[in-house]
């Protein structure tokens, strides 16, 4: 009787093709290593093909360095205000010690710049810029992060759910999905903002920040969450007929574990990929908000606010307003550039 004779790929790391190995010939518990003209080791996985593509693109990388330095500064706001010695409620130049003029603006050039006020001081308010620009950042990206987490979930459970089960789960889902696409989100928050808020302003009360908040969250969650719905439904409609899906429903695969055993790490990539480029979205999807008067308000930092009171200053003192655009502006850059780098370490075969 003839011994069974095995054999297992391997794929060939950058070089393309397959070696056949016959595992009878090796060890029960041997790990076979293979290794082609200096390039490594084969059959890498697709996490580690993807890092390798990754690195090799200067732009993804350097954009990634600039995205984890303004979360660093973010997160870190709190020990940057402790290592500078300012906090960003405090007014640290007034006119009675001689660093605002009677209008309220810097008597020094520049905004104020100096020593002492790395990047100048806020006009009228008499604030340290860097320190208001630190904690500014932190509100903007916790806002857009909760967002972008709450989409994700929301798009991927209703996405999937209506792409696997269909029938009038995916005609409710989609119908729901069509109205909301339907709606200018814009207009409707800007109506909506003053009603959930006016039991506040009917007592005269200010709107608290954490208020103003849950309110961006929640609203631009309810407008949000149906690209991601949309996007994962028609991924998983196309996949539930491939062969695999098929394989495990035979075998007698619960819709739950099909779902997450066999649906799921096929999505990855696209719930990876539209999470990098919705995040700077909703960055600026925040501070044009704040900018309207429906976000954050004052004294509470933030991008938006920044750019608001800039904008009327342009005139006066137009260096206030370098420092958040700047900001934004290489952030939003960064991030998407860093969107686009993913998406093609995650599928090589995609175009820009």
């Amino acid at each position: 009787m003839l011994a069974r004779r095995t054999f297992r790929p391997f794929l060939q790391g950058d070089l393309g093709g397959l070696v056949a190995l016959r595992t009878d010939e090796l060890p029960p518990d041997a790990v076979a290593t293979v290794e082609v003209a200096g390039t490594g080791p084969l059959g890498r996985s697709p996490g580690r093909l993807a890092w390798l593509r990754f690195k090799r693109d200067k732009t993804g990388v350097t954009a990634a360095i600039v995205v984890v330095f303004f979360f660093a500064v973010g997160l870190g706001a709190p020990l940057i205000s402790w290592l500078y010695g300012k906090d960003p409620y405090t007014p640290y130049a007034t006119t009675a010690n001689g660093l605002l003029t009677d209008t309220g603006f810097p008597i020094k050039p520049n905004g104020g710049i100096d020593s002492q006020f790395w990047f100048g001081i806020e006009p009228h308010t008499g604030r340290d810029v860097l320190i208001v620009l630190a904690y500014g950042i932190r509100t903007s990206l916790l806002i857009a992060v909760a967002v972008v987490l709450l989409t994700t979930i929301i798009g991927t459970v209703l996405g999937v759910t209506a792409g696997y089960v269909g029938g009038r789960t995916d005609y409710l889902i989609s119908r729901i999905t069509d109205t909301l696409l339907s709606v200018p989100s814009t207009l409707f928050i800007l109506a909506f903002m003053p009603v959930a808020w006016a039991s506040y302003q009917a007592t005269g009360q200010e709107v608290p920040p954490w208020v103003r908040a849950a309110s961006m969250i929640g609203l631009l969650t309810l407008f949000g969450w149906t690209r991601n719905a949309r996007l994962l439904r028609g991924q998983v409609f196309s996949m539930r007929e491939l062969e695999f899906v098929e394989t495990a429903k035979v075998t007698g695969a619960s819709p739950r574990r099909i779902i997450f055993r066999e649906l799921l790490p096929n999505l990855w990539t696209p719930i990876l990929v539209l999470a990098t480029l919705d995040l700077p979205a909703y960055v600026t999807a925040e501070a044009a908000l704040s900018f309207l008067g429906v976000g954050i308000k004052d004294p509470t930092p933030d991008w938006g606010v920044m750019v608001q009171n800039g904008s009327g200053l342009i005139s006066s003192d137009i260096t206030y307003l370098v420092f958040p655009g700047i900001g934004m502006v290489l952030f939003v850059l960064a991030f998407n550039l860093l969107g686009d780098s993913v998406r093609d370490a995650l599928d090589p075969k995609g175009s820009r």
